[in-house]
């Protein structure tokens, strides 16, 4: 009785301070005057059903003036800062800064234009088809809180009976325009829409444009309308004005392209004339210090002397320069040729390179759930137009570390330190054909070499080496591709201490993270990213097809039962592929429910009876399952026996499922409620591991957590902190493995045990 009591005394004072605020809003208003609400939309229509009237009174809705007051969970706290406040006309000061930055003043009734928005309201209909329809506005007010009442007779809402395209068929620009005709956005029996009728205007100009009507433009389009046919109809009659110049009816050629490469943005737009320049394969370069070679622009230059102006290579042309990844500004102009008969186009290129020579620092820092923090500095040297071809060269030194700061199992700290450098060509290098890619993006050919050493304190040191060939393209801005024909790894353990060959006498399968890994094979990878905004609606999807060991294997005759070795390792072979997929559900501009599932599968086979340590799976921390420690869970049921510190754990199999509802909260701070679930579990059964083989029984070894955070997002990083905690451990008995029941905020053990604090840059997905 006592608890129900505090639960009624909480929420009743909850009311009494939200009334008060919003009293508070209202006392310090001009005499005379109101605070305004926001408008009211009163539809009436001989043809506006229940599910139009809605999506239209938002509409009208959104576009009157003034917008009210900002308002979160019906109170205006902006408004409440500002009058906290008072009389202060300074905006500097801890005062100045919550009134004029934190508050806004109060949207008054005496601003709102009740004619105006009548008149804008009438427009946008007629603008919609409803051409007799007739607005009136009026006010309500109470206890000085006012709303603007809007009645609209919308009247019946007219639509496309023909559309028209007219022409002399003896004009060349007159005859695209009527072929164009069959490509038209407007469509009998569709409500008539001037925002259509501008989508068809544009429409119609890149038609001409990409047939060589450089000069075109919309403007020199007239769409009559004759709205006098009745029955509520109108006939549309497209065609071009009298009046329009003779140039916008001419069809441009390509005369000559000259490309600038070291323009400088201070300097005058002149053009030094061709007897400067180099000719290569139908283009000029002006370059007197030889500093690129004109080969450099032969896949960006989509344009060729002769050829039909269109746009579409205008833009390809634009857009592969930038990609060239050499230059900072790319801009282009077209000159008509004078003084000869036929109309022709001089293209011209200039481009601002890039610094050839820069350094560049990163300074990264991290938390993990098993208590590890830690931090790492690159220093990163990049060397642009190496060989005066575009060539990029980089060089990258890495090193880092993580502390065990807190928590029984402290010492064990880890050490990164590594070199990678990279030659990147702008375009597709084969030994056998010449190749290109399509789109607007310039392919590149990535050659990678790299070595790293990974000391973990008092277990063992390991080193690798990596070396990888493969090709980069994009088929527009949201599709990628990336091959690696080649792709090696050798790992090897430089030293091993006692405790962890002490630890590896008591739990075989620690072997694992130190056993030598030589991998040769190829991967393929595409990406499809149409996800532009963490609140928008949006699909990404991530596939990853990974080879190792088949010709090698073929050559060797290597099968588990008879093992092969290159280099004094075992080589692997196996087949590994994962799909990470991703959807985002609009709910509001400042809301998303954002989804993930992670579905990954590698098949071991001839010389591997399992995958290689670092192409296995791992889930756990805090970009997976952050309500379990990172990489802690798994294979299936099982669960690691207890060691003085804690291993990493791995699979040949990887589902996660991953549920975010994310909503920004205040300014740059944004909160997160999530659901995660998913498990890794071996491809063969492994006696060492039991329960951590695959089986029908799959879902019901699922790890499943939940959890809150914050995020603070300021633009250029995202701070991200989450606490997390477990509704299902599959590594319990079963019946025992969903523990909500358990579930116990003021127990110090269980919160102990089971909260799992998680500190991130950037969004989990």
């Amino acid at each position: 009785m006592q608890r129900v009591t505090n639960y009624f005394i909480v929420i009743l004072s909850v009311v009494v301070s939200l009334a008060i605020v919003s009293c508070s809003n209202t006392r310090h208003l001009p005499p005379g005057d109101a605070l305004y609400l926001g408008s009211t939309i009163k539809l009436h229509g001989p043809d506006l059903s229940r599910k139009k009237k809605k999506p239209m009174r938002a509409e009208l809705s959104s576009i009157t003036r003034p917008r009210p007051n900002k308002t979160f969970l019906g109170i205006r706290f902006k408004l409440f800062f500002y009058n906290l406040v008072g009389n202060r006309e300074k905006k500097t000061g801890p005062l100045g800064w919550l009134k004029y930055t934190v508050g806004e003043p109060p949207v008054l009734l005496s601003d709102v234009r009740l004619e105006y928005n009548s008149k804008v309201l009438q427009n946008t209909l007629e603008n919609e088809g409803y051409f007799k329809a007739s607005v009136t506005g009026d006010t309500s007010v109470r206890r000085r809180k006012a709303r603007a009442i809007y009645s609209v007779e919308t009247g019946a809402q007219y639509k496309i009976k023909s559309v028209t395209f007219n022409g002399d068929s003896t004009l060349p620009v007159d005859q695209r325009l009527m072929e164009s005709s069959k490509e038209t956005v407007l469509k009998p029996g569709d409500p008539f829409n001037l925002a259509v009728i501008k989508v068809e205007r544009d429409r119609i100009d890149n038609h001409l444009k990409e047939n060589g009507y450089y000069y075109f433009s919309p403007d020199f389009l007239i769409i009559q309308t004759d709205s006098t046919i009745g029955n509520n109809q109108v006939d549309l009659f497209i065609k071009i004005k009298k009046e329009t110049p003779q140039k916008a009816k001419d069809v441009f050629t390509i005369n000559d392209v000259v490309i600038m490469p070291n323009y400088r943005l201070n300097a005058a737009v002149t053009d030094t004339g061709k007897q400067n320049a180099t000719f290569y394969k139908g283009y000029y370069v002006v370059d007197k210090r030889k500093i690129y070679k004109p080969s450099l622009f032969e896949q960006s230059m989509q344009f060729k002397s002769g050829e039909v102006y269109n746009r579409t290579d205008h833009n390809l042309t634009i857009n592969r320069l930038v990609t060239l990844g050499m230059f900072k500004f790319v801009k282009n102009r077209f000159e008509e040729v004078p003084n000869i008969d036929s109309s022709k186009l001089d293209a011209y290129y200039y481009l601002t390179p890039m610094p050839k020579k820069s350094i560049r620092g990163e300074i990264n820092g991290n938390t993990k759930s098993n208590n590890l923090t830690g931090s790492s500095v690159t220093i990163g040297w990049r060397n642009r137009n190496t060989f005066r071809g575009g060539e990029l060269l980089t060089i990258d030194a890495t090193g880092g570390f993580e502390v065990q700061y807190s928590g029984a199992l402290s010492g064990f700290n880890t050490f990164r330190t590594g070199i990678e450098t990279s030659l990147t060509f702008p375009r597709f290098m084969t030994p056998f054909f010449h190749a290109d890619a399509p789109g607007g993006f310039v392919p590149k050919t990535k050659l990678t070499l790299g070595y790293d050493i990974l000391m973990k304190q008092k277990l063992y040191t390991m080193n690798s080496f990596r070396a990888e060939a493969g090709y980069i393209w994009k088929e527009s801005l949201k599709k990628e591709h990336q091959l690696n024909p080649i792709s090696i790894t050798y790992v090897q353990p430089i030293k091993i201490t006692q405790l962890y060959t002490d630890s590896i006498a008591k739990d075989p399968t620690l072997e694992k993270a130190v056993e030598k890994q030589f991998i040769l094979g190829s991967n393929y990878n595409y990406t499809y990213n149409g996800i532009t905004d963490v609140f928008q609606r949006g699909f990404y999807f991530s596939g990853t097809i990974d080879i190792s060991g088949n010709v090698a294997g073929l050559l060797s005759g290597a099968s588990q039962s008879n093992p092969k070795f290159l280099f004094g390792a075992q080589f692997a072979q196996y087949v590994k592929f994962e799909t990470d997929m991703r959807y985002y559900a609009h709910i509001s501009p400042t809301s998303a429910l954002a989804n993930r599932i992670i579905i990954g599968a590698g098949l071991p086979y001839g010389n591997s009876s399992s995958l290689p340590f670092i192409k296995q799976f791992f889930v756990g921390g805090n970009n997976s399952i952050r309500a379990f420690r990172s990489r802690s869970l798994g294979p299936g049921t099982y669960q690691a026996l207890e060691t003085n510190f804690l291993p990493d754990q791995s699979g040949d199999i990887k589902l996660e499922m991953n549920t975010e509802l994310r909503a920004k909260l205040y300014s740059i701070v944004h909160g997160a409620v999530f659901v995660d679930a998913g498990n890794i579990w071996l491809f063969n059964k492994d006696p060492l591991k039991p329960g951590g083989e695959f089986t029908g029984d799959f879902l019901n070894q699922l790890a499943v957590g939940t959890g809150v955070g914050l995020r603070f997002d300021i633009s250029f990083l995202v701070l991200r902190f989450d606490v997390a905690f477990p509704l299902r451990k599959p590594y319990l008995p079963k019946g025992q493995q969903w523990v909500i029941d358990q579930i116990n905020f003021g127990s110090g053990p269980w919160r102990r045990d089971n909260l799992v604090f998680n500190l991130g840059i950037g969004y989990p997905f």
